[in-house]
C-alpha cells in the first residue's frame, strides 16, 4: 500500500496521433517483486464533417453518387449502410482497406415528383 492509504497509482500518458486509427501498446512494469504488462489500445476517430448531397433528376430516371472512404488507418475498415428516407439505395456493407479509398455508390430513383 501507498503513503497515502490508497492502492492505486496514477501513471499519466500522453498520446499523440498522426492519424485516425487503432494504435495497440504495451506498458511494462517492473520491480524486485512484481512484473506486470499492461495492453493498451487508442482508437482514434477523424474529426467529423458534415456534407450534404442534392439530387436533381427527371421523375423515374435514378441518378448515382459515389461518395468517397478513404481509410488512412492501420486496420481494415469494414461498414455497415443503413439509409433512411424513400427512393435511396446503396450496399448494406461496404469494405476498406488499409491506405484505400472505396467510393460507396448512393443511388436516388424516385417513383413520382418529389
Amino acid at each position: 500500500f501507498f503513503q497515502d492509504g490508497s492502492d492505486t497509482v496514477e501513471l499519466p500518458i500522453k498520446f499523440i496521433p498522426q492519424y485516425a486509427g487503432s494504435y495497440h501498446c504495451q506498458i511494462l512494469l517492473k520491480s524486485f517483486y512484481d512484473i506486470r504488462v499492461y495492453e493498451i489500445e487508442c482508437v482514434v476517430n477523424a474529426e467529423q464533417a458534415d456534407a450534404q448531397l442534392e439530387f436533381r433528376t427527371p421523375a423515374y430516371q435514378a441518378v448515382t453518387q459515389d461518395i468517397p472512404i478513404s481509410n488512412t488507418s492501420s486496420e481494415k475498415w469494414k461498414f455497415e449502410a443503413i439509409l433512411e428516407g424513400q427512393c435511396f439505395y446503396g450496399p448494406s456493407v461496404l469494405h476498406v482497406g488499409v491506405g484505400e479509398t472505396a467510393q460507396y455508390p448512393l443511388m436516388f430513383k424516385p417513383v413520382a415528383e418529389c
